[in-house]
């Protein structure tokens, strides 16, 4: 088994196993192995897709989400590609967060212009125009840091992977 990691510059690390394994027979070994922990994990499968969440009672604001992606490189060859993600009602949200402050920052310098050329006071659109990126980037830093919280169960999320495939 070959894994590939690109996950210390991503706020949604991935990875990669090259696994001798049948498409089929990985998700098979997934569900079986899924369904005998769904105590600790929950767990959707479509087509070539799988889902794993943690489950509720350990499940926290930051908890990761893995979606796993079973890709066919020959008969019996497969490559399975895992991404880390927050959940996706956290992942919506910091979206919607970076879209306002995005398009405020916008409507701000827009602001700045037509307050400069028409001498009104510049002070609210200047600050503004200084303060929002300021948020902007606070809120990568914020998901940087809810990240290291998950950091643990993406652990043991990327561990369950590996051991569900120790011949590999």
């Amino acid at each position: 088994m070959e894994e590939k990691s690109n996950s210390t510059v991503f706020l949604r690390p991935r990875f990669s196993l090259e696994i001798d394994r049948s498409q089929q027979d990985i998700l098979s070994v997934l569900e079986s192995e899924l369904c005998y922990l769904k105590e600790k994990y929950k767990a959707r499968i479509s087509d070539h897709h799988v889902f794993i969440d943690v489950c509720k009672k350990d499940s926290h604001f930051w908890s990761p989400h893995l979606h796993l992606e079973i890709l066919v490189k020959e008969k019996n060859s497969s490559t399975i590609k895992g991404l880390f993600s927050p959940k996706p009602q956290v992942w919506t949200l910091f979206m919607f967060l970076h879209f306002v402050v995005g398009i405020s920052f916008l409507a701000f310098l827009t602001m700045l212009y037509v307050y400069s050329t028409l001498d009104k006071s510049i002070l609210l659109p200047l600050m503004m125009s200084i303060f929002l990126p300021i948020i902007w980037i606070s809120l990568y830093f914020v998901g940087r840091i809810g990240r290291d919280f998950g950091k643990k169960q993406m652990q043991e999320l990327h561990d369950f992977l590996i051991e569900s495939f120790p011949e590999n």
